[in-house]
């Protein structure tokens, strides 16, 4: 055998790098210079002109790394191109310090990947909202999912009692949760609006028996403004909007007013229509793209964008395989700088790839809540709190070594 030993090594972050750096006693001089190099990075920029993505690849060749454009923008033949950027942290700072100079838009386009790479490499977020600060990053956090409904597809009647839904609820805090989120309509494809009174009904009663009982945050998930206000005077600190803000125009103006934490979450349709052969061109990038536009939008209606979060609606207007080609590229989410939070717990399309039925998803949601979590999911949201907190746990640990 030979006496020289040969392994490869994945290093995946600055952390990473310096740790395996340090352990070989590389001087912290060296480490610093070294660092930049040791992390690889592959990015995608969409819609770049013929001449400014020429330019892209000569600027990257030169610096050391790669650039893949299409073989029409190179013979001219074609106005439009998309660009994959290929090379170290080093030589994509070199690169976009190199586009400064240039024509053709390109000055914006390097401003644009170093937001991208930053927003990237950011892992840490403290949000603080409504008497609450939630710190991201350290370890994921569980959304313990409380529906006071009787139709939801996994739960529905379970905790449509008052006296149930809070005895849940405190249950799922002594399991770990870390935010309860409660539902007072079914979102489950093919399901129908409730009336405002009724779904008022529902969850009021519970918000305010909780608030006084537990210390993290409540959630509130509705569309509707008026339900939204009420469920934050009653005691809720957050709002998980399937429609991100567009179903109702009342509901910009109740998150800005009352400083709460928002998700913006991305559903193709409505929860009645949503599942009638949604189709996508690219889901990943049409994905991104309506995340984007949506913290604009919050942006310019004055809310604070550190108070929000994105989730990419596993299973609101996706197919199995669409589902299942997010939560591979779940990590491209991270170029929008914002928390994602993520729900496939008991999800229909566990239940195709498995062939079961919801109860005998638990396995297949572990699964996927872990997959998300280290492809950068800060907030997971759940059934199953204490499964997928040890579940969380276990996998911190070896993190941490």
């Amino acid at each position: 055998m030979a006496e020289t030993q040969v392994r490869v090594i994945s290093i995946g972050d600055s952390p990473s790098a310096r740790s395996e750096m340090g352990k070989i006693g590389v001087h912290e001089t060296g480490i610093r210079i070294m660092e930049k190099k040791a992390i690889f990075y592959s990015i995608k920029l969409e819609n770049v002109k013929g001449q400014a993505a020429n330019i892209m690849k000569q600027e990257m060749l030169s610096s050391g790394g790669e650039a893949a454009v299409s073989r029409d923008v190179m013979n001219f033949s074609r106005k439009k191109s998309d660009v994959i950027l290929l090379g170290t942290d080093k030589q994509l700072e070199e690169l976009t310090f190199k586009l400064c100079r240039q024509p053709f838009g390109l000055p914006v386009i390097s401003q644009e990947i170093r937001k991208a790479l930053s927003n990237y490499q950011k892992r840490d977020f403290k949000l603080i909202f409504k008497g609450h600060t939630l710190q991201l990053g350290k370890r994921a956090l569980i959304m313990g999912v409380l529906n006071v409904t009787p139709d939801s597809f996994y739960d529905g009647g379970r905790y449509d009692n008052l006296n149930r839904a809070v005895e849940r609820a405190l249950q799922m805090v002594e399991e770990g949760a870390d935010i309860i989120d409660i539902g007072g309509e079914s979102s489950r494809p093919g399901a129908k609006s409730v009336e405002e009174k009724e779904e008022l009904e529902r969850v009021i009663p519970v918000i305010k028996k909780l608030a006084s009982r537990i210390k993290v945050p409540i959630s509130i998930d509705t569309y509707k403004a008026r339900v939204a206000k009420t469920a934050i005077d009653a005691g809720a600190a957050m709002v998980n909007d399937i429609s991100s803000l567009r179903m109702d125009e009342g509901m910009a103006n109740i998150v800005r007013s009352s400083k709460v934490l928002i998700c913006l979450m991305h559903m193709q349709g409505t929860p009645r229509n949503m599942q009638r052969n949604p189709r996508y061109k690219d889901v990943v990038s049409e994905i991104f793209a309506f995340l984007r536009e949506r913290i604009d939008f919050c942006e310019q209606a004055g809310i604070d964008v550190e108070k929000t979060i994105v989730d990419p609606g596993i299973g609101f207007g996706k197919t199995v395989l669409h589902n299942l080609e997010i939560l591979k590229n779940l990590d491209q989410f991270r170029s929008l700088g914002r928390p994602i939070m993520i729900g496939v717990s008991r999800k229909s399309f566990i239940g195709k790839v498995l062939q079961m039925e919801p109860e005998e998803r638990l396995e297949g949601s572990l699964a996927s809540a872990i997959w998300c979590m280290n492809k950068g999911a800060s907030i997971l949201r759940v059934h199953d709190v204490r499964e997928t907190k040890r579940a969380v746990k276990m996998v911190e640990a070896i993190e941490q070594v």
